[in-house]
């Protein structure tokens, strides 16, 4: 049952947006507050980078077609089912959710907790760490352009000079120094992971209450009535439902081992916050991004609930198999 419970983060992610509904930034700390944010998000990928290592990405890219598999699932199907919950709007889902909506979908998948239960459940942790890592590396890419293809053909957004400069200033440039130190600051940087990890989440933590301070400021809980939550929570727990049964039978199709079928379930079915919220703060500047990081917040704390239930279902599972077979 404690496994279903919000974490710490996720109560810190409900505290940034109850404090920016009650005190929304202004006056002049809003002013400096969106610098000290971007300048964070960049050391936010320069983290990304420094901890990544070279050796085990080449060793997982090997697998190329379990890799594969999971590439096409977060940046391919993902994005159709996103594009089919467009169907219920505006008349069911309010176009600024499903923008949101959309958005997540495009997202590449997460690193830690797509490793973390992958390793619970039994599954290839070296594939799941080169799926993780290469989903985020094609992710400061891929993600900008299926925004450009999706939300202007939606008539929404679309890729300018403008954000592509940001994007390769504030993710990719912070990123690829980080990489290129890894040999020198890696084992550091990896040795330090509870002293940095509030670095993580604070950084996260800023662009959330920036974000929600502007939506509040636009009249954000205006808008948004408890039915429209209410739908909001059903879709996200859908989209999870559908991309957990389609990577299940997916991974079986293609005749992948079970442990790589558990790699591809828990690393194709994630989105990742710590990239995506980062990354709606530099697609959508000037916007109001609150509508946009909703979804993706609630789901963050969805897949998280679903997938804990589901590696330990997994790991009982091979415990039961491993005391079948144990002579008598």
């Amino acid at each position: 049952m404690k496994r279903l419970l919000p974490d710490t983060f996720t109560w810190l992610l409900v505290a940034a947006v109850i404090l920016a509904s009650l005190l929304p930034i202004s006056g002049e700390p809003a002013a400096w507050f969106p610098l000290a944010t971007n300048i964070a998000i960049a050391l936010l990928f320069f983290l990304h980078g420094a901890r990544l290592s070279t050796d085990v990405v080449i060793a997982g890219i090997l697998h190329w077609r379990l890799q594969l598999f999971i590439l096409v699932m977060t940046f391919g199907v993902f994005p159709l089912l996103g594009l089919g919950l467009g169907l219920f709007s505006p008349w069911l889902i309010d176009e600024p959710i499903y923008l949101g909506l959309l958005f997540l979908c495009v997202l590449p998948s997460t690193v830690q907790s797509s490793i973390a239960f992958t390793s619970i459940a039994g599954g290839n942790v070296p594939a799941a760490i080169c799926a993780a890592s290469t989903s985020n590396i094609l992710g400061i890419f891929l993600t900008p352009a299926l925004v450009a293809l999706l939300f202007t053909a939606g008539g929404d957004a679309g890729m300018s000079f403008d954000m592509v400069w940001k994007i390769v200033l504030q993710l990719f440039l912070p990123f690829v120094a980080g990489q290129a130190l890894q040999p020198f600051i890696g084992n550091w940087v990896r040795s330090r992971k509870n002293l940095l990890a509030p670095f993580d989440r604070g950084s996260i933590l800023m662009v959330v209450y920036l974000a929600f301070s502007e939506a509040v400021t636009e009249g954000i809980w205006h808008r948004l009535a408890a039915g429209d939550l209410a739908i909001l929570v059903l879709a996200d727990c859908l989209l999870l439902a559908a991309v957990l049964a389609i990577t299940g039978i997916g991974g079986r199709l293609c005749g992948f081992s079970h442990e790589d079928r558990i790699t591809a379930v828990f690393c194709g079915s994630k989105k990742s916050l710590a990239s995506g919220v980062p990354m709606a703060s530099v697609i959508f500047a000037g916007q109001s991004i609150g509508a946009i990081v909703l979804p993706l917040m609630l789901f963050h704390q969805i897949q998280l609930m679903v997938c804990a239930w589901l590696a330990r279902v997994y790991a009982d599972r091979q415990k039961a198999r491993e005391g079948a077979a144990a002579p008598v």
